[in-house]
């Protein structure tokens, strides 16, 4: 990659303000909206920081995520047996061929019909953590049950063997974890759904990887399902644990936006509330790095074949062009198009599913919890700010 040197990729967020992305955005979105920066082992990709440019990018077949390398982990293991079956990794057409498999399960109707037994296990989270003695941690005891329990269920993954996948998902997406921490968690997340696949194979279970083996048993293979249902998996909890803890500590940080949201019970008013959240807070905020596949031009600037590029949906979210004040968080927004949840090919799929849970489990721990506050000072909340999903680490809270 030749031309102006790069700046190093953006990712210290500013003291003081954890819900901010970097303030080197600012710049980059008014002056160098197409920026080469540099990754920590030297090696170098393009920047996209505007909503124009991000939204052009993801939805340009021009670049691929197929051959794109773990940038973001330089120093990370072979992720070729990763890749397999992994729709993030893959490009049309075998993006289109897996991701069809799955349609049936996501449809506006499907979601709808799982919003009674989402409530109930908001409403015994909630029951569980009443009978606790303050200071608890929220994420431990509701915000990573509550989609844990909901991704199990869906795909047929029993809920005893959260632990596990908990942990081993944490690592996976830690870019400050050690090569072999994250080379042996991707061991284990292979070994244990090569195994739950193998039984499913052998007996259907009524979740959605016993529908996949019943129904396209000829046409997924063993190293496909593997691979899908790990994706699910992680991406399904993770995400959605990460918003339920970032927006609840967010939330504890705006106390007005929090008494109207425990005051209402106007669905609208929930929902926008919940897509301000999302655009606010940002918590994945790179897309996945992409490659050329031939030469691009994006306004002064060519994107040689081969070159790799990265778009900042954080960045993309905060652009003035798009939002008015899009610094500051007001749940009573008129709900603008965000990226929180990608765009274009790769658009989450579970994007439905992650806006019902919030929307319920939200509300629901506002009201249970009226004087809900951290046990500790907000700068001693620890955050995840090396992973690949932003959120909170841990938040001690008492009523």
């Amino acid at each position: 990659m030749s031309g102006t040197s790069a700046i190093p990729l953006p990712s210290v967020r500013p003291e003081g303000r954890p819900f901010d992305p970097p303030d080197a955005f600012h710049r980059l979105r008014a002056e160098e909206p197409l920026r080469k920066v540099s990754l920590p082992d030297g090696s170098a990709l393009w920047l996209v920081s505007r909503d124009r440019d991000v939204r052009r990018v993801l939805v340009d077949r021009r670049f691929g995520t197929a051959r794109t390398p773990d940038l973001l982990r330089p120093a990370g293991p072979d992720l070729e047996a990763r890749r397999v079956g992994n729709l993030l990794r893959l490009d049309p057409p075998e993006h289109t061929r897996v991701r069809r498999l799955l349609v049936d399960a996501f449809t506006p109707s499907r979601i709808r019909g799982m919003r009674a037994d989402l409530e109930r296990t908001v409403s015994d989270a909630l029951d569980a953590l009443e009978r606790m003695r303050p200071p608890v941690d929220l994420v431990a005891h509701f915000t990573l049950p509550v989609p844990s329990l909901a991704i199990c269920a869906l795909l047929g993954v029993p809920y005893a063997d959260r632990e596990g996948f908990q942990r081993r998902t944490t690592t996976l997406l830690d870019f400050a974890r050690p090569t072999e921490q994250v080379a042996a968690a991707a061991a284990e997340a292979h070994a244990y759904m090569a195994d739950l696949v193998a039984r499913e194979r052998k007996r259907p279970g009524d979740g959605l990887l016993g529908s996949l083996v019943r129904e396209h048993a000829d046409t997924l293979t063993d190293a496909e399902l593997i691979g899908l249902a790990n994706h699910l998996l992680e991406a399904g909890h993770e995400t959605v644990a990460a918003m339920l803890s970032l927006g609840t500590f967010l939330l504890l940080h705006e106390p007005e936006a929090a008494d109207r949201l425990r005051d209402t019970e106007d669905p609208t008013s929930i929902a926008d509330a919940m897509e301000e959240l999302l655009r606010y807070l940002s918590v994945i905020p790179y897309g996945l790095p992409r490659t050329a596949l031939t030469d691009v031009v994006i306004g002064d600037h060519t994107i040689a074949a081969g070159d790799h590029i990265v778009v900042s949906l954080a960045s993309a979210n905060r652009d003035e062009a798009v939002h008015d004040r899009p610094d500051r968080f007001d749940p009573d927004r008129r709900p603008t198009p965000h990226l929180a949840f990608g765009h274009g090919t790769h658009h989450c799929l579970g994007a439905q599913l992650a806006r019902m849970q919030l929307g319920i489990a939200i509300p629901a721990l506002l009201r249970r919890f009226p004087t809900l506050s951290c046990a500790v000072p907000p700068e001693r909340v620890r955050l995840r700010a090396s992973s690949a999903v932003y959120g909170v680490a841990e938040l001690p809270v008492t009523w």
